[in-house]
């Protein structure tokens, strides 16, 4: 094969664009439509050679837990996730949404750690995992186990919670699937309202981003969420990246933070 060489990342839309959509829904926040709703920008790149190493590449990175590739014929994917979508683990259902992000410096923490939009954010995230969760688990199993938990992803700090549930009986994979996908962290709430605003807004479709890569097995599950992943075609490669919009979003600083979380990706795609 050609030797590996990434191309200029094309965004798919402007800052300004981008910003605008921001704008957009606050808007519809205003208007009683929806609390928050989680905005989704995408790349793409043209490349030469095997795209597999660099994506594989991206299984490397501090805190992928779920980090590694999927391929088939004329398609591939890099995941390097740290989100839980959902598990079981030692017989309950675990979610563990992650939302709020700051750079990881010493201020970057301080600031994450006491800024009330960023916990209002996540909070209310929270609660719509609670709420999905409770659509398949046993009547008053559902509980927060961790709220608000700031840890370091690569050059980012992110704040995390998570929240688990005893199944209900006969529960089966794909009654669990409808419940809690697509994740709750990268829709918004109130979720099906949140997806008609997603639909409307963004640019192009999400891919093979924000769905779920893990394991499901006879006496397995455990799937994270594909955020912090990239695809590739016969002949680009795509990524996504973005945040979650409420009332107190800065349209500038959605844009400032959804393209922080890009940059390590972009750097290690490049080799």
């Amino acid at each position: 094969p050609a030797p590996w060489r990434l191309g200029p990342w094309q965004d798919s839309w402007t800052p300004a664009a981008h910003a605008a959509a921001v704008a957009a829904v606050r808007d519809a926040i205003a208007r009683g439509d929806v609390y928050q709703v989680n905005i989704v920008g995408h790349a793409a790149a043209g490349y030469t050679g095997d795209p597999l190493p660099a994506l594989a590449r991206l299984a490397a990175l501090p805190g992928a837990r779920y980090g590694g590739t999927l391929h088939g014929p004329g398609w591939a994917l890099g995941c390097a996730s740290p989100e839980t979508l959902i598990a079981v683990e030692h017989g309950r259902l675990v979610t563990r949404p992650i939302k709020g992000t700051r750079p990881a410096t010493p201020a970057g923490r301080r600031d994450l750690l006491t800024s009330a939009k960023e916990r209002a954010e996540h909070v209310m995230i929270v609660d719509l995992e609670r709420n999905d969760l409770a659509r398949v688990a046993r009547t008053g199993s559902v509980r927060v186990d961790e709220l608000f938990a700031v840890r370091r992803w690569c050059d980012l700090w992110q704040a995390e919670s998570t929240v688990s549930a005893a199944p209900a009986d006969g529960l089966g994979l794909a009654d669990l699937l409808r419940a809690v996908c697509p994740g709750g962290s990268v829709t918004g709430a109130p979720k099906h309202a949140a997806l008609g605003h997603i639909a409307a807004l963004e640019p192009v479709g999400r891919g093979a981003s924000m769905g779920a890569l893990g394991w499901v097995g006879p006496d397995r599950l455990d799937l994270g969420l594909t955020i912090r992943t990239a695809a590739a075609d016969g002949n680009l490669l795509h990524l996504w990246a973005g945040g979650g919009i409420t009332w107190d979003s800065d349209p500038a600083a959605e844009v400032a933070e959804a393209a922080a979380k890009a940059a390590p990706i972009r750097a290690l795609l490049a080799g």
